[in-house]
This record gives structure tokens, sequence and C-alpha cells, in this order.
């Protein structure tokens, strides 16, 4: 099974590239990030026709969350994340999917910080903290998807030292992840690939593609019941490169049927 990521940045305008890179690698579950189209707006039938069901929740210029499913239709179970009743964000939307319960998330940027986004966002990470504490309590595979806006380490990011005031990497958020990630949740891509500088994000600004001057944004995090399947894991960066394409490339990960003994975690080989 491949399940991925990918904050596609204004799925109408490009929707060709999400299209191609479907038809071009089949991944069976797919999270996507920055929809930037009303619930209305969303290309539910051109999805369709490629072989995709889908739930979204969708906001007007703005956020947005779906999750796709490679010849099937995935199950809501949530929509928006617990714990504060007023927000309006379209950041959060969960479904159960080929037996695994899949939560697509787009957590807050939080610039300028400090500030009251910034405070937005350490509570959002709080809250989803919590939530990931009861998904974990049920015992069964869940995995934790999307743009997270953090950059978890100076590994996951070009020249850390311009980034130190920045609400990606400011100490309160890579703290806020690193606590999440602790209390039962394997980071995919870091679990397979421990020493490598690879990066998921590149500004549309001062030829950071072309440079190499990268971020890794968008996570895929495990409960132990899906971190035993894990095989391999990657980031499609050549489709960062493609014509009118996001500014994020598709993370993915393939799973196994059947999962290892023990604690869980798969070997590094």
């Amino acid at each position: 099974m491949r399940i991925a990521t990918f904050n596609i940045n204004g799925i109408n305008g490009r929707l060709a590239v999400l299209l191609r890179w479907l038809a071009e690698t089949k991944p069976d579950i797919v999270c996507l990030q920055e929809l930037k189209a009303s619930q209305r707006n969303f290309p539910e039938a051109a999805l369709r026709n490629a072989g995709y069901g889908a739930i979204w929740h969708g906001q007007k210029s703005w956020n947005g969350v779906a999750i796709l499913a490679r010849d099937a239709d995935p199950i809501e179970t949530r929509r928006g994340l617990p714990g504060e009743g007023e927000d309006d964000q379209s950041r959060y939307i969960e479904a159960a999917v080929k037996g695994v319960l899949i939560g697509c998330l787009y957590l807050p940027n939080g610039n300028p910080a400090p500030g009251p986004k910034f405070d937005y966002k350490l509570r959002w990470l709080e809250r989803l903290k919590s939530h990931a504490d009861e998904l974990l309590a049920h015992e069964i595979p869940v995995a934790l998807v999307g743009d997270f806006n953090v950059i978890p380490t100076a590994l996951d990011v070009y020249k850390p030292e311009r980034w130190e005031g920045d609400a990606l990497f400011r100490p309160e958020v890579r703290e806020a992840y690193r606590h999440l990630v602790e209390t039962g949740w394997t980071d995919a891509l870091r679990e397979l690939h421990p020493g490598e500088r690879i990066y998921t994000f590149w500004d549309y600004l001062r030829n950071a593609w072309g440079r190499n001057a990268g971020l890794r944004l968008d996570h895929l995090l495990l409960s132990s019941q899906l971190a035993g399947r894990l095989k391999s894991a990657g980031v499609d960066a050549d489709v960062r490169g493609w014509e009118k394409a996001s500014d994020h490339a598709p993370v993915w990960i393939e799973l196994s049927k059947h999962g290892t003994a023990g604690s869980g975690r798969p070997s590094k080989a």
C-alpha cells in the first residue's frame, strides 16, 4: 500500500499536475492540503474519472484538506480538529480507508512570530497532540499525514541559521513536534533515512528549487501498528520541477500487508 501527502497549493489551478502525478505513481491513499477551493468547487468529477474517490473540507481562497482513495471511497470519521469550537479554518479531515485511519492535516504557518498567528499555531499543536493521544489509545493502524509547517531539526532545512526566528523553526514548535512524535508515533521518512538531508518544499523565490534550498515540512506519522509495516519512504522531488508545479513535492511511504513483531519499528536497511 502506498500512502502519500501533497500540498497542492491550489487544486484547481494545479489539477493537471495532480492528475499527471496520480496517473504516473498510482498511490492508494493521498492526503492533499491547501486546496484553496470552496466546498462546491472541489474537482470531484475529474478525480473520480481518474479512479479516485474523495472527501474534502474546503475553504474559499485559503486552506482546505482532502483525502483521496484509489478505487474506493474514504469513510469520513471526523471533520475539523477538536478542542476549539469557534475555529472555522479547514485544516483537518479524517477517514477510514482500506483498513487504515487517516488524519489529513494542514498545520498553521504561524508567522509572524511572536504574535496571534503564532499563538494559534501553538494551540493547534496542543489540540493535535490531545487528539493524537486519543487515536493511539484505540491501538489501531493510524497515520497522521500532511503539511505540518514544522522543520523538525537542523537537518531538515537549508542554512538553518537563517530560519531561527521563523515560526516553522522556532524552539517552541520543534519541541511540540518532538513531544508529539515521542508519545508513540514514527516519523516515517526520518525513520528510514535518519542521516539524509531531505526536503519537501522549495520556495518560488530566489531560485530555491534550482539551488536545492529547501525545507522538510511534509510528514507522515505512523502508529506502532503501521510502523511495523513500513517498507520504504521517499519524495517525488521531480514533480517540483514540472510546469505550474506546487512549491511542495509529494511525499510517500510503502507499507507491507503484515507488520513485524516487537516494537513495530522496521529496520533501517
